[in-house]
């Protein structure tokens, strides 16, 4: 962690910039949480998406407002971004936090802002702010996150994300699960790299599994998932008996928001791949089963173990080509596969990592 600094005086307005999905938002929550205890009469904005403004909107926690971003800071010119920079340089921030990658882009467009003060992380071709934290891709980006809240005197509260669930939203998942008899798992089998993504063939060998011992299996989520959460629950209706048939279902595409947290709770185990939603579901307290490639699980695996299991896949090139697939994201050439390279994890493996959590 950053060596102690002091905090800094007179800071009643910070600007917290972090874009992306809500996983990424997830990583920034610890420290998030540590600015907010260092700097507790302060107000924190996050500078993020629309759809990080609809999570965290109205609901407990380090975040009191959103400024939506145009597209990614400062990596496009647009009439937009211009205007969104002159409304934030409005509300005269006292400090500016950059934890949006390594600063190439996103530094210039915090110093925009006209902070008093600003910290964050940067690459070599990245501009400095006032307090700077070198930027190395293979860290854990929640320890990223606390190390740059170091930088601005803010000591660590918590390692991991912790979101408030809200009752209305509790109520949803339950009504939506039933009367919880049996216990649930809950599989989402999608991601954004369609290589994180584990073979649907995997996952309908755990969703069977699990409906032979009688558990309810829900598959979860956005719409580009429905065809694989059709498929997941064709394939288990094939191999258990018509009776267990109802056990299985796919609600992919069909849960707001509000509606996913609530079933998340509701779970025995939420099985996953490397995604915002298994994310999501770690933070309101599920206990998870996670698959990952390697290189994934440095920087985006949960960090605990007694209620997270992570399953590593220790592929180091492309299945196809051959290229060297652990070279730091924005130096190395990606080749044009898309095959999944997590898919050497077994289900028999999943399956017992998910029994182990149930007992836990």
């Amino acid at each position: 962690m950053v060596c102690a600094v002091d905090v800094f005086d007179g800071v009643e307005r910070i600007a917290v910039l972090r874009g992306g999905g809500l996983g990424d938002l997830m990583f920034a929550y610890p420290g998030l949480f540590a600015l907010q205890a260092a700097y507790p009469q302060a107000s924190i904005t996050l500078l993020g998406t629309e759809l990080q403004r609809r999570l965290v909107e109205n609901r407990p926690g380090p975040i009191d407002s959103v400024g939506v971003l145009d597209g990614e800071p400062g990596l496009r010119d647009t009439p937009e971004q211009a205007e969104f920079l002159s409304a934030m340089r409005e509300r005269r921030f006292d400090l500016a936090v950059q934890l949006h990658g390594g600063g190439k882009n996103s530094n210039p467009f915090l110093l925009e802002l006209g902070a008093a003060h600003t910290v964050g992380s940067a690459t070599e071709d990245a501009p400095g702010l006032e307090r700077t934290l070198p930027y190395v891709y293979y860290q854990h980006e929640m320890i990223r996150g606390l190390e740059v809240a170091a930088l601005a005197g803010a000591s660590p509260q918590v390692l991991e994300p912790e979101l408030t669930v809200l009752d209305a939203e509790r109520r949803h998942g339950r009504e939506i699960v039933g009367d919880g008899a049996e216990p649930l798992l809950i599989v989402h089998p999608g991601a954004t790299d369609p290589r994180r993504r584990w073979p649907t063939g995997h996952w309908i060998d755990v969703a069977a599994r699990a409906v032979a011992e009688g558990w309810q299996v829900i598959v979860v989520g956005g719409a580009e998932d429905q065809g694989d959460g059709e498929a997941i629950v064709a394939g288990v209706r094939d191999r258990v008996p018509t009776v267990r048939h109802e056990r299985v279902r796919s609600l992919a595409g069909d849960l707001t928001l509000p509606q996913l947290l609530g079933v998340f709770t509701c779970a025995e185990v939420v099985a996953g791949n490397d995604s915002g939603p298994r994310h999501l579901a770690a933070a309101v307290g599920a206990k998870t089963v996670g698959i990952y490639w390697v290189g994934n699980a440095f920087t985006a695996s949960p960090l605990s173990r007694h209620r997270h299991r992570v399953l590593m896949s220790w592929v180091t090139r492309c299945p196809v080509c051959g290229i060297d697939i652990t070279q730091v994201g924005w130096t190395a050439e990606r080749c044009a596969h898309d095959p999944s390279i997590v898919a050497e994890v077994t289900p028999e493996t999943a399956w017992t990592a998910v029994l182990g959590l149930a007992e836990v």
